[in-house]
């Protein structure tokens, strides 16, 4: 049985990908980066599959529409 998907916050994402705040919503906005998901009213996370994917491939991540 899989781990469940974990959802990870900013600070998180900013650790494991070495960008700064504004290229990875300049890159949400390109579609080059994975896009965080609403939380609750006043919070946004990641799913941590999504960031490790981009991680490992970066020039290879496209916004795929499940």
């Amino acid at each position: 049985m899989s781990e469940p998907d974990r959802i990870i916050r900013l600070k998180t994402v900013l650790a494991r990908t070495g960008l700064s705040r504004s290229t990875i919503y300049r890159k949400i906005a390109e579609g080059t980066f994975p896009a965080q998901i609403k939380i609750s009213v006043n919070g946004a996370g990641w799913r941590e599959s999504d960031i490790n994917r981009w991680v490992k491939s970066p020039a290879g991540w496209c916004v795929r529409m499940d």
